[in-house]
């Protein structure tokens, strides 16, 4: 029997590690070349079962529309036929129009970033939440969810619906509002990342459990990995798989198996790693990862450089270079 795409999809992601790669750049925000061109041909010589672009690690929505394609281009060029490329999509809100005006071109450049991942070759589409809608009344802001996800669906492109914290700039998704979404046509499942809400993830988890078994929960939880496969996560998308990804992957490998003991080892490694670099403020996580890959020496020191304004500490970078000897990263 001939899979539809999205199941197909589906299957690839199943069991795998799609890391959430940064990019590279110079101290003045410029992006990297060459060393976004080593990176490129570090992560797919390792375990993963593809990478997510133009998503919030590598600050996709900041990106101008030529950095995105070339991104995505040279991240195609090299991965694997088997491999997938999850793509971000949304848009930045414009301040100065009105509530409509601005949700309408917010939303055509929203279709537009998702035509151009499709065009480019994206096999699936991670929706931003749509914060944006939250400035309409009470009323209609759920119902507008729904439909800007279906306009997404109707696309023909596997979709995801992330449910991130709010204080990252997401969405409390109401568990109705979320059947709704995860009813629409195309869409293969849910990327959650809750942070520190261990009952909201245990809450979702158990509605795809039960009452969405065929969509995948696709963990996010950086810092509580093992944890989201014991509750039934299939797969991870993760920023912390961005450097070192084979223990991540050897990890949910280790679970599906049922080899325990490894299961265990590797979770205390992986918690060890997330505690050192996913820690407040957590938006600097970007620039711990890129730290991450110059002491490995992936990409050289002057390219681990993020827009958000952070500097690096000794502290941190002597945490970040004791994690990766202490956790055995590599």
């Amino acid at each position: 029997m001939m899979l539809s795409r999205a199941e197909r999809i589906k299957f690839r992601m199943r069991g795998g590690l799609i890391p959430a790669v940064p990019v590279p750049r110079y101290e003045d925000g410029e992006v990297h070349e060459d060393a976004q061109a080593a990176y490129v041909a570090y992560l797919t010589a390792q375990r993963i079962a593809g990478v997510a672009v133009w998503v919030h690690t590598g600050r996709g929505l900041h990106l101008q529309r030529e950095q995105r394609q070339s991104i995505l281009q040279a991240w195609k060029e090299a991965l694997k036929p088997n491999q997938i490329i999850v793509a971000g999509v949304g848009a930045l809100p414009e301040s100065s129009l009105s509530i409509r005006e601005r949700i309408e071109r917010w939303k055509r450049e929203s279709m537009k970033m998702a035509e151009d991942a499709i065009s480019g070759g994206a096999d699936a589409l991670l929706v931003f939440p749509p914060i944006i809608l939250r400035e309409l009344p009470a009323q209609e802001r759920e119902k507008a969810v729904v439909q800007y996800h279906e306009d997404l669906a109707q696309l023909g492109t596997p979709l995801v619906v992330f449910y991130l914290y709010e204080k990252a700039g997401g969405w409390s998704y109401s568990l109705d509002l979320l059947r709704k979404l995860l009813s629409l046509p195309n869409v293969i499942g849910v990327k959650l990342a809750t942070l520190d809400s261990v009952m909201t993830m245990q809450t979702i988890a158990r509605l795809l459990a039960v009452e969405f078994p065929n969509h995948l929960h696709i963990t996010g939880e950086d810092r509580m990995f093992g944890y989201a496969l014991m509750r039934g996560a299939h797969s991870a998308l993760v920023g912390l798989g961005a450097a070192f990804p084979n223990i991540q992957a050897d990890l949910i490998a280790a679970y599906r198996d049922k080899n325990y003991a490894r299961f265990i080892d590797l979770s205390e490694r992986v918690d060890g790693y997330a505690e050192a670099t996913f820690n407040e403020p957590m938006d600097k996580y970007i620039l711990r990862m890129l730290h991450c890959l110059a002491v490995a020496k992936v990409i050289p020191g002057e390219a681990a450089c993020d827009i958000a304004g952070y500097e690096i500490t000794e502290q941190e970078l002597t945490a970040i270079r004791r994690a990766i000897i202490e956790y055995r990263l590599y």
